[in-house]
């Protein structure tokens, strides 16, 4: 047998085998996907949870088993870090950074955050440089870092308006569409023309009540750019749907088609 056909034989060998085992760890991956999926918090867990998290107080239940479904895959396929004096991110801080995270996803089939890798957790404030003490921040390249404290705290009070991971998680939205300009990826071009005008209407009237004075339900944070009035909307779409919704009905029914929730109606009592 010539050379040329023995190296071509060889060639299309390794090649086949190469993708029966991309088709072996693709089925692989899909079927523990899809279990995680399909796991539910023990008791314990789950009364953790809600102890930490006081806006899951009012969560429909119908939506409970796919919330914990997501929990479980967020933990496995994302990493999470200590930093600056935390020993460990431990189960249960994991749980809740997750639920907070997946909160944004559970309504919507099939969503996702693909490109978040890692989640680093700070005890407090972090980042004391010329951009000044944060709280969170979302890199475009895959990481969100949460302070602890602010974690922790925003999530025990679900009617502040304020939650930091809420507010770190939706910048991963908006940056799976672009470098981050407040126009998450959406599905058709009627959503993205609808979109464009609320979003633009709403922060303009907004920020001129910000450079007015006036009070606002949405935190004045918001006016700092479009990516910001997202965030910061997110935050209050879920913790303050009755004051949003009264405010900015138009944002409201958005945010609600968007994330595919409807906050004012779980329940709360206001």
């Amino acid at each position: 047998m010539p050379i040329e056909m023995t190296e071509i034989i060889t060639a299309s060998i390794v090649l086949v085998l190469v993708l029966l085992a991309v088709y072996i760890l693709n089925r692989s991956r899909v079927s523990r996907r899809r279990a995680l999926l399909g796991s539910v918090l023990t008791e314990q867990e789950r009364a953790e949870l809600l102890e930490d998290f006081s806006l899951l107080e009012h969560f429909p239940s119908e939506l409970q088993p796919r919330l914990e479904g997501l929990i479980h895959l967020f933990i496995d396929e994302k990493s999470f870090e200590a930093c600056g004096g935390i020993e460990e991110v431990t189960p249960r801080m994991q749980r809740l950074i997750a639920a907070q995270a997946c909160l944004l996803l559970v309504g919507r089939e099939g969503a996702w955050l693909p490109a978040l890798r890692n989640i680093l957790v700070y005890p407090d404030a972090f980042g004391f440089d010329e951009r000044g003490v944060r709280l969170g921040e979302s890199w475009s390249s895959g990481t969100v870092i949460l302070s602890w404290a602010s974690v922790a705290t925003g999530a025990k009070n679900p009617e502040d308006g304020h939650d930091v991971s809420l507010h770190e998680f939706a910048h991963q939205l908006d940056q799976e569409n672009s470098a981050g300009t407040g126009l998450p990826y959406l599905t058709s071009g009627g959503a993205y023309r609808n979109w464009s005008g609320v979003f633009s209407q709403s922060f303009e009237t907004f920020c001129k009540r910000v450079e007015q004075g006036k009070k606002t339900v949405i935190d004045s944070y918001g006016a700092t750019n479009p990516a910001e009035f997202f965030a910061v909307a997110t935050e209050t779409f879920f913790e303050k749907p009755k004051q949003f919704q009264a405010r900015y009905p138009d944002l409201y029914i958005t945010l609600q088609d968007y994330y595919q929730l409807d906050p004012l109606h779980w329940g709360r009592a206001e």
